[in-house]
């Protein structure tokens, strides 16, 4: 549930920061016929996302060949991977351009016309949803807790569209470098484990070896502190994806993960220093 409920909370939130940048630009500018269209596009962007969800989890429940499920699991937990990571780090690095970034887009489709607007709002807030649905999807099918992944998730994005809401009323100073920077880094931890349980997933599908070299037995280490080690062994499972039996591959796949995305993403941004002055203008 706490893993989910990230994920619902940074990936909603991006989205409200565009929302609130699109609708308080033409709030702004007097544009508020143009609200329709922009609207219209946001809907059809989270609608696309479910949908996406939707099609990957009727896709996969229709493979009846276990080795076939498995497959597919760990080549999307990797290419979900693959897009969360690269989200972390854009978004730490335009945070501060996106909303010069997204109102040059919007004014230029005002002159283009309705339909303009909504594919830029579409185009704006679909790719956070896409990527949001994929990710979702991927942890809440390594789950076995039943409805709570699916509960954290609705709770981070409601807590994301107050957090947006109160951002666009000014009820809210948020510091967005320190937000995205300590959320982007609980969402790499999640990370790891999603793509050491994807790599996993290929194991059982024999297309990786070592299914059988284990490495760690969380399940068995945390059967003997009773219903405390429960506790730690679900909270691990949910945050981390930690399986009952953690290969030598997934371990080292999480390490290798892990640490180095880590190290670059909480590495300090060199300042910018000023260039050496001419001796001509001198």
């Amino acid at each position: 549930m706490l893993g989910n409920y990230l994920i619902g909370l940074r990936e909603g939130l991006e989205a409200a920061l565009v929302v609130t940048i699109l609708i308080a630009y033409l709030v702004k500018t007097g544009r508020r016929d143009a609200l329709v269209p922009v609207w219209a596009g946001i809907g059809a962007a989270i609608a696309a996302g479910a949908g996406f969800a939707l099609v990957l989890n009727l896709l996969v429940a229709q493979e009846d060949h276990f080795k076939v499920q498995e497959l597919a699991g760990g080549l999307l937990s990797i290419i979900a991977v693959g897009l969360v990571t690269w989200m972390v780090f854009w978004m730490r690095a335009a945070a501060r351009s996106i909303r010069a970034e997204l109102e040059g887009r919007l004014a230029g489709a005002l002159d283009a016309g309705p339909v303009a607007l909504a594919v830029v709002a579409f185009l704006a807030v679909g790719r956070e949803g896409l990527e949001t649905a994929l990710f979702l999807w991927i942890n809440t099918s390594n789950s076995n807790a039943g409805s709570t992944p699916i509960i954290g998730a609705l709770l981070g994005l409601a807590t994301a569209v107050a957090l947006g809401y109160l951002l666009y009323r000014g009820g809210l100073r948020l510091d967005l470098k320190r937000f995205f920077t300590w959320t982007g880094a609980g969402l790499i931890v999640v990370a790891a484990g999603v793509i050491g349980y994807g790599f996993h997933d290929l194991q059982e599908a024999d297309v990786l070896p070592g299914l059988q070299s284990v490495a760690l037995r969380p399940a068995e280490f945390f059967a003997g502190y009773g219903d405390p080690g429960q506790w730690a062994q679900t909270l691990l499972h949910g945050v981390c994806n930690l399986t009952p039996s953690v290969t030598w591959l997934q371990l080292a796949v999480w390490i290798a993960y892990l640490v180095p995305v880590m190290v670059l993403f909480l590495r300090p941004s060199r300042p910018r220093t000023p260039g050496a002055v001419a001796p001509e203008a001198a």
